[in-house]
């Protein structure tokens, strides 16, 4: 049983428990909402790319169950194999992203090694928009090992296609 409350989100809105504890947050919800719906969406990076770093995150941070069972199902549904998804797991030090994404999330900035790689495949944008996804989801790994938040099923693409 969840630490906090589950407060009640507007119907159209995945009734999921990630989305019910961030509703406490009253204020920041619906703005919250429409930059996570970005981060999923919008960006110029790579949704393999995206769900990468996403996954690492959840490997990487005790309690945040929660946070994988929900994107293994979005990185399947965006191409992402069996052993890409094992890689995030275990990590794996020679796949780019997952080196750079676990140094950000261990020591806050990555190696100059690991940056310059990053900078000859990727674009500033692309850079940005993955920390950006990294931060997000670590802040979200938190919360939901703070709060130890219930498992829901895994949504899986109706998250990133809109429902549809």
């Amino acid at each position: 049983m969840a630490r906090l409350p589950y407060a009640d989100i507007p119907e159209r809105t995945p009734q999921l428990n990630i989305f019910k504890l961030l509703a406490n947050a009253q204020t920041a919800f619906r703005p919250f909402m429409k930059y996570g719906l970005v981060l999923l969406r919008d960006l110029e990076v790579d949704p393999i790319v995206r769900e990468q770093a996403i996954l690492r995150v959840a490997a990487l941070t005790p309690g945040a169950e929660y946070e994988w069972v929900q994107h293994e199902a979005i990185g399947r549904a965006v191409g992402m194999t069996d052993e890409q998804v094992e890689a995030c797991r275990a990590g794996d030090p020679g796949d780019l992203v997952l080196r750079f994404t676990e140094e950000v999330v261990r020591d806050a900035a990555p190696s100059d090694e690991t940056f310059a790689a990053m900078a000859e495949r990727y674009g500033p944008r692309q850079i940005v928009e993955l920390i950006l996804v990294i931060g997000n989801y670590m802040m979200l790994a938190r919360l939901m090992a703070t709060a130890r938040i219930d498992l829901d099923e895994p949504i899986g693409a109706s998250l990133i296609d809109g429902g549809s």
